[in-house]
């Protein structure tokens, strides 16, 4: 049901993210940075079917982000999200990464998870790169929450 995303994948992720970016919970992703970021992505899929993405994004040696989590709709409240978060966390332990965050709009979903919600400004500078893209940089309005494997 989880796989590492392929080359094939890369429209729906596109898809599926800025979807969520027009509603303005997520950031939106360019082609060019899903491409580049492909080895990131982990795909859930059900019989063909894509039902949800997520990515790991290593930003140092003890530190990964969890980005892009996006699941359709109809395929909500069933723990796709919460297996891809697992897939994810499964791979930054494979890794030897001890701390991967997440900054979001759901941090209710996140501490089920086992992640603690924490102040943005503990986070290392180096993780805002993303964030001067977004229109509402620097008022974020997200939570950052946090996991200690």
């Amino acid at each position: 049901m989880i796989r590492k995303a392929k080359i094939a994948d890369i429209k729906h992720i596109h898809k599926f993210v800025n979807e969520f970016a027009k509603k303005e919970e997520m950031l939106p992703r360019s082609l060019n940075d899903l491409y580049e970021g492909i080895r990131d992505f982990f795909i859930y899929e059900e019989q063909g079917i894509i039902k949800g993405v997520c990515a790991l994004h290593i930003l140092w040696e003890d530190l990964a982000e969890i980005r892009s989590l996006a699941v359709k709709e109809e395929y909500r409240r069933i723990g796709i999200g919460r297996s891809l978060i697992k897939r994810c966390l499964k791979e930054a332990k494979y890794f030897g990464i001890k701390k991967i965050f997440a900054l979001t709009y759901q941090p209710e979903f996140f501490k089920k998870i086992g992640f603690t919600e924490i102040d943005k400004t503990k986070l290392p500078h180096k993780i805002w790169g993303d964030c001067v893209r977004c229109p509402k940089f620097p008022e974020c309005d997200e939570h950052a929450v946090i996991i200690y494997l």
